[in-house]
């Protein structure tokens, strides 16, 4: 496991750009921390470093759920079930489907399923340690 402490937004941003290097296609990554930890600022970095999309462009998926972020050699989906509570409601997302050898899925909430604790190929946990600072926990 590798742990990394970020003092600001830019700080959890560009660790995300850095971890992008390190993922590949096809991988299911599982985002945990607490509300405003930080989840959704790591995976501006992510999108950054895959060219998928701009830092500025990448918002929480809370309401919509699943938002798709197209880069050159890989897609991007940026998972939120926070607001999933029921293996039929999962069911409902389809996320299979989006599951390919050009995919990443960075899911947030997911230890909420059993499936995506057993499924996950990495682990991401960031803590909100006071102001600014996160921990955070690659493993």
């Amino acid at each position: 496991m590798k742990t990394f402490a970020t003092h600001s937004a830019e700080e959890t941003t560009a660790l995300g750009r850095r971890l992008a290097a390190e993922l590949k296609p096809g991988t299911v990554v599982l985002l945990r921390g607490d509300l405003g930890a930080g989840k959704t600022t790591l995976v501006k970095g992510i999108a950054e470093g895959f060219h998928a999309a701009q830092a500025d462009d990448v918002t929480s998926p809370t309401f919509t759920l699943i938002h798709e972020y197209r880069g050159p050699a890989v897609t991007l989906y940026h998972i939120d079930l926070y607001r999933i509570d029921t293996q039929r409601e999962l069911d409902t997302l389809a996320l299979d489907d989006l599951m390919t050898p050009h995919s990443i899925l960075l899911i947030e909430w997911g230890e909420k399923f059993e499936r995506f604790v057993r499924e996950r190929d990495v682990e991401i946990v960031i803590e909100h340690k006071g102001g600014d600072e996160r921990l955070v926990k690659i493993g």
